[in-house]
């Protein structure tokens, strides 16, 4: 009962005899312990009468106390705490060897073991317990979780880091990954061609949408290689252009993203865009967006960085308002709240539930947040001070 059930499955498929006689016989546990407690009982039982029967032959009825005394003594000790203790500790080595003398005694025992837990099983059943309802072995999410953290040096910290993330995808929804709207990079093709030309050198994606006017209206993904493969063959312009565009992908909102990641693959796509339920476009959400929560960071480069931390300053962060809480976690290693809104900005307004003006700080989770600039509906810019750093400023 102390064998680690995983463990010993492991060790049954890998063709362990011992391990696979122990897992016939937890199988069906209560067929086990009415085996064990039968032949225990028995020989408690047995050694009581023949401790009397000798007690009363060579001292008389005063030995029998004596006789009680040693038999308890020796019982206590050698046939239930040692034993017990030492199965408890080695479950293993005791259990294996054990299940070689079980499995040939529980069928030769069987009608008497059978009678055994009939009258046992009819019991629990006038309590509404049945033995066909086994406690089910799978590990929830929750407990998964556990077994991984405390995994120790058996896992390294960064495969543990990875697991973890593989379990956090069902609770990440797409929406806290994603590009917002109003970072979405993409090309106008109603613009000159020129402009257009110009849109495209200065690209950083080799994934483009294009658009008409505005991001609602896109009419497909760019992908440069398939442009640069067209320039050597022909003249570009705006027809070649369209011809040459994938038709773009589209992800409810609120999708999780082990979800997206499995529909990332059927549809052999790795750019969607998040849609509300109205169709309007919300954000872009990128495969290597939904990777990087497993793996850590898959670039180091200046411009994933750039683009929400501008810069340092009295020891801490020029960080925009439009800079993802997740992102920001993950690169920084801080620990922001995440449960609630998904940007700096919603965070700084959730908190102090108004705009702010220029120079207001507020403190979240020991994260000390001062307004550096503002719009007229929200915060551009924010200074952020760690817990650590803060220490470091109030010093000097």
């Amino acid at each position: 009962m102390s064998l680690n059930r995983y463990r010993l499955r492991h060790l049954s498929q890998a063709g362990h005899r011992g391990a696979r006689l122990a897992e016939t016989l937890l199988a069906r546990p209560d067929r086990l312990i009415g085996l064990i407690l039968l032949g225990n009982n028995f020989v408690n039982i047995l050694a009581s009468m023949l401790a009397a029967a000798l007690a009363l032959s060579y001292g008389g009825e005063a030995a029998l106390w004596v006789a009680t005394a040693i038999l308890t003594t020796v019982i206590l000790i050698f046939a239930e705490t040692a034993p017990k203790t030492l199965a408890a500790l080695r479950p293993e080595p005791v259990a294996f060897f054990a299940a070689h003398i079980y499995v040939p005694l529980l069928k030769v025992l069987y009608p008497l073991v059978w009678v055994v837990n009939l009258l046992a099983n009819t019991t629990l059943r006038l309590f509404g317990i049945s033995s066909q309802h086994s406690q089910n072995d799978a590990l929830s999410r929750e407990e998964l979780r556990t077994v991984v953290m405390e995994a120790g040096a058996m896992i390294p910290r960064r495969h543990q880091k990875m697991l973890l993330g593989i379990l956090e995808l069902e609770e990440i929804e797409v929406d806290d990954v994603m590009v917002p709207r109003s970072a979405i990079e993409g090309l106008d093709i109603s613009e000159d061609w020129e402009e257009v030309i110009a849109e495209i050198r200065r690209a950083r994606h080799t994934r483009i949408p294009v658009y008409e006017e505005t991001v609602d209206d896109v009419i497909g993904i760019l992908h440069t290689r398939n442009l640069f493969r067209e320039a050597q063959a022909r003249e570009l312009d705006a027809t070649v252009l369209r011809e040459i565009l994938v038709d773009p992908y589209f992800i409810p909102e609120g999708t999780p993203l082990n979800r997206q990641l499995l529909n990332f693959q059927s549809a052999r796509q790795r750019v969607g865009l998040v849609v509300d339920e109205y169709g309007d476009i919300q954000g872009l959400v990128t495969l290597e967006d939904i990777m990087e929560e497993i793996v850590g960071e898959l670039s180091q480069s200046q411009e994933l960085r750039g683009r929400e931390i501008v810069g340092e300053r009295d020891g801490g962060y020029l960080v925009r308002g439009s800079a993802n809480l997740r992102n920001l976690n993950r690169r920084m290693e801080w620990e922001l709240p995440v449960d609630g809104p998904r940007t700096i900005n919603g965070l700084i307004l959730e908190r102090l539930e108004t705009i702010p003006q220029v120079g207001t700080e507020v403190t979240v989770t020991d994260y000390r947040m001062q307004v550096l600039q503002r719009t007229s509906h929200g915060v551009k810019l924010v200074l952020i001070t760690g817990p650590a750093k803060a220490a470091t400023v109030a010093t000097d």
